[in-house]
């Protein structure tokens, strides 16, 4: 199958010379442009993509409402912040914002090559380093070896199955035959249970522990 790959950044040097990197690593793949989030969404909403690999700060929109709909309305395309903010500070942050890997913008071409072949395999990526700062993190934070998902409901993981899907509070709420309100209370409840705040946390917490969605 051709790889497909977006790049979506608002500066056209950085979109041509990481273009032509991506030739040169995989000339069988099909490489696209976009230089703003409006864009960036309507062309995913009219082509297949398998890895978006995304700068931060662009026009007509903003990261996190881009990553909520990419990963509600197309979960499984891959993304990869490009971006030339410090590694350490901002990498764990942008994955928990719902972005499957991160790339400084200084990345040498082997790097990439790494990046890129994590991303495809894997369908995700970070550097060694961000791995050592999240192992550090982790055990000085004593995260007990409970899985937080034997914390919830049946009916809170029922719901947090159908949030994965993109389903709305009402389509839930049609879906199970409930109050709108009930939803939003056991939503509410099960985020404050498992300590996030977005779906694509939600997201995250349920590939990490491998958790099947019926």
């Amino acid at each position: 199958m051709t790889e497909k790959i977006l790049i979506a950044d608002d500066h056209g040097v950085v979109r041509l010379g990481l273009s032509l990197m991506i030739k040169k690593l995989r000339p069988s793949a099909i490489v696209e442009e976009t230089d703003n989030y409006r864009g960036l969404l309507d062309i995913i909403d009219k082509k297949q993509f398998d890895i978006i690999i995304l700068d931060i700060k662009m026009p007509n929109g903003n990261f996190q409402e881009t990553v909520d709909i990419l990963k509600i309305k197309y979960p499984k395309v891959k993304v990869l912040v490009f971006s030339a903010q410090d590694e350490q500070l901002y990498a764990i942050r942008y994955l928990k914002m719902g972005a499957d890997g991160f790339l400084h913008k200084l990345a040498t071409e082997e790097q990439i090559k790494i990046a890129l072949e994590k991303m495809f395999d894997k369908g995700s990526y970070i550097s060694n380093e961000v791995k050592d700062t999240m192992v550090f993190n982790t055990l000085n934070k004593h995260v007990p070896s409970q899985n937080p998902i034997e914390v919830l409901s049946n009916r809170e993981i029922s719901i947090a199955e159908k949030l994965i899907k993109g389903l709305s509070l009402k389509d839930i709420s049609n879906d199970l035959n409930i109050h709108i309100a009930s939803v939003s209370t056991y939503k509410t409840r099960l985020f404050k249970k498992l300590n996030i705040q977005t779906i694509p946390e939600l997201i995250e917490i349920f590939r990490l522990y491998d958790i099947s969605l019926s």
